[in-house]
């Protein structure tokens, strides 16, 4: 049996906060001819329903391809119209957020089974994890390695076998990369499964603390190792607020997930009922495509939720690329002006000392969704794979067993009611009447280094200025060693260029933070400035992120030389090198050193190197046309 979550009390608004609703209007008619074109590719692509299922077209010895090891499912796909549900799996088990997907594959298959289909595994995805390639050649991997997904996720769905899918993701590139491959085929009903948090460990203040001392010095490897163990000790997502558990904020927002999926716990029941209801809701005819999913209000909502909790600034690239996969331009203007009026709700770290854990006991994302949509932040009318309307999400699942269950009961039933109207503690989710902060703490800076990101919400307002002169460094690894030598004991703005997609794949630098925040606590003025990315990382220093045009491309940056007075001001929303104009202008500029490019796969990546995007765009491969 299917459980539809009801059309509860949310706490709808009359009608949409005015900037909301004029940011959507302008997207909407700047996406007008892409999101028109869009529609129609997708529409044309699904079958009639005279036809039945999409194998229906397939030549006898195609469907004998598709259905030879399908065991107790084969009389069923060769002989029947049951509907077919393709599982995309970026499961490994060598990654923590990924290892609970092991046994997801089986559940699904059964669920969907039992309600009268069938379930195939189509496809793995490749899972690469930025925690444990910081500061190694392999993080030159990571970002393109979104757009490897998304291929990898059309191919696993190119055999117009089916009818629907489960897509199983959770870290930082692997959802939007499922989610851009996947709206090639936006005809398909779709739902995103996630695996789920890991219980609360270390505290993430106290590893931070940790990691400031190694930085130091006073702090043993075996004493970090022990934090960081601490920290990162079983199954599921991290507990920090970074790109991973901004992903699920967004699928679920975006109407992707379930109602209250995201942040369940791996190994428990309900998260297991959950799983079985995603293949049920995949199955189901009646739930909403991807691709109608996906639209302009949809795209703002996800962006209004990643604000009004502080989440990774790696989604003002995600976002626009899932965007741009469903026709919609999403740009940076659209993030800075929605930012100014939307509140900052939580305190999750790094932006406070709670881990997502937290934030889901004191009301999670029912009680945040209801806040936002009170106030006219979020738009009700989109379509979700819940039913249409985002007010289906400010209730959360339980579980019901029937008199035939036992309390272990695998096979339990999943049921909403509605979700707490109050937090149960503010000191982590607060409501829209009593923020923590009045903005959403992204800015855009521009000036004339370029244009920029900027998150400011964990930045103490005492530091949201910083004018200093500029130290000048072309790897990260230049500047942990000068400060390792002691020579960066002072005011400084820190230039790392020669960090952008076009350059060397565009590697997070999250290596930088602990020494950054040493010099900071030393009470020195400090500002990083790179066209690179720090993603979760960018804390309480403040970082002007993903500065484009990139250094590699003739950008400004590469005019900049050490001791040049450099003011990033996130108040006014200015980055600028302050020397003379017609200095500025004369200057050449630096040409880039010629980067490693071979070794750990990086000689693969070449043509990705060439042909990649701006970050202002998504930086992306798979739709630098679009």
């Amino acid at each position: 049996m299917t459980v539809t979550p009801p059309a509860t009390g949310a706490d709808t608004a009359d009608e949409m906060h005015p900037i909301v609703a004029a940011v959507t209007d302008r997207i909407r008619a700047r996406s007008a001819t892409r999101r028109s074109a869009y529609l129609e590719r997708i529409r044309a692509a699904a079958p009639a329903p005279v036809t039945g299922p999409n194998r229906s077209g397939l030549g006898c010895a195609n469907l004998a391809h598709g259905a030879a090891a399908c065991g107790p499912d084969k009389l069923t796909l060769t002989a029947t119209p049951a509907r077919n549900v393709a599982i995309v799996s970026a499961y490994n088990d060598m990654l923590s957020a990924h290892q609970p997907f092991e046994t997801f594959p089986a559940r699904i298959k059964q669920a969907v089974r039992d309600a009268g289909g069938v379930a195939q595994f189509a496809g793995g995805v490749p899972a690469m994890c930025d925690g444990i390639t910081q500061g190694r050649a392999g993080m030159e991997l990571s970002l393109f390695s979104r757009d490897v997904i998304a291929m990898s996720t059309a191919v696993a769905l190119s055999h117009d076998m089916f009818d629907g899918a489960v897509l199983l993701g959770v870290c930082d590139k692997i959802v939007p990369g499922l989610v851009m491959g996947t709206l090639s085929f936006g005809h398909l009903p779709v739902v995103l499964a996630p695996a789920g948090p890991m219980t609360s460990g270390l505290p993430n203040k106290e590893k931070a603390r940790v990691r400031q001392l190694h930085a130091e010095g006073r702090a043993s490897r075996e004493e970090l190792l022990e934090a960081e163990s601490k920290s990162y000790h079983g199954p599921g997502t991290c507990t920090f607020f970074g790109t991973a558990n901004s992903n699920q904020l967004l699928m679920e927002v975006m109407g992707l997930h379930l109602p209250g999926a995201s942040f369940v716990n791996p190994g428990t029941p309900l998260r297991d009922a959950l799983t079985d209801e995603a293949g049920r809701r995949a199955l189901d005819p009646s739930t909403a495509p991807m691709g109608e999913i996906v639209d302009e209000n949809a795209v703002v909502n996800g962006v209004v939720a990643l604000l009004a909790t502080g989440g990774s600034t790696n989604h003002t690239m995600h976002l626009v690329a899932m965007a741009a996969a469903a026709g919609v331009e999403l740009t940076w203007d659209d993030f800075s002006d929605l930012s100014a009026v939307v509140p900052q709700l939580t305190r999750i770290y790094p932006n406070g000392t709670a881990d997502i854990n937290h934030f889901q006991a004191a009301g999670g994302m029912s009680l945040l969704i209801r806040e936002l949509l009170g106030a006219g932040m979020l738009h009700d009318d989109v379509n979700t794979v819940a039913g249409h309307g985002l007010h289906h999400y400010t209730a959360e699942p339980f579980l019901v067993r029937g008199n035939h269950c036992s309390d272990d009961d695998i096979r339990a039933q999943v049921v909403w009611r509605d979700g707490p109207t109050e937090s149960l503690d503010k000191t982590v989710l607060r409501g829209v009447a009593d923020p923590f902060a009045p903005d959403g703490g992204l800015r855009v800076l521009e000036g004339n280094l370029g244009r920029a990101v900027v998150k400011t919400s964990a930045v103490e307002a005492e530091h949201r200025v910083v004018t200093a002169p500029a130290r000048v460094f072309d790897d990260q690894a230049e500047l942990l060693d000068a400060f390792a030598r002691d020579e960066l004991d002072a005011d400084m703005v820190a230039v790392v260029r020669h960090q952008g997609p076009r350059a060397n794949g565009m590697p997070e630098l999250h290596k930088l933070t602990p020494a950054l925040g040493v010099l900071q606590d030393r009470g020195y003025r400090v500002a990083v400035v790179t066209d690179g990315r720090m993603s979760g990382a960018s804390g309480k220093v403040p970082a002007a992120l993903h500065v484009t045009p990139e250094a590699a491309r003739g950008g400004p940056l590469g005019k900049v030389r050490d001791g040049d007075v450099i003011c990033l001001d996130t108040l006014t929303g200015t980055l600028a090198l302050l020397v003379d104009a017609d200095e500025f202008d004369s200057r050449d500029g630096y040409l880039p050193p010629v980067a490693e490019t071979f070794g750990t796969g990086r000689e693969l990546f070449a043509a990705f190197r060439d042909a990649v995007g701006s970050a202002e765009r998504g930086a992306s491969v798979a739709l630098v046309n679009q």
